[in-house]
């Protein structure tokens, strides 16, 4: 792999997941939101707005291979983009 597509590959690795992860998270804090708004409680687990009190569950006990999967390719693109950087021109 030459330079350039290797630091454009390990660039769009490094931000490409984190885009993806706030976006998820950005539709579901709308849904939430919109839930708390009608007088409801939001049921993380089952992803519907409920007319009792539900707890509170994180993103990573939901989804634990989304969370940790993003950053773990945002770590590998990190590290392909700084290779692609410390190779040598030719």
């Amino acid at each position: 792999m030459t330079r350039p597509h290797l630091i454009r590959l390990g660039l769009a690795l490094l931000i490409l997941p984190v885009v993806v992860l706030l976006g998820l998270y950005f539709l579901e804090l709308g849904d939430v939101r919109s839930c708390m708004l009608d007088g409801g409680h939001w049921d993380y687990l089952d992803g519907v707005c409920r007319d009792t009190p539900q707890p509170f569950v994180p993103w990573l006990a939901r989804a634990p291979w989304l969370v940790n999967g993003g950053l773990a390719l945002s770590v590998l693109g990190l590290g392909m983009a700084m290779v692609g950087l410390y190779i040598r021109k030719r």
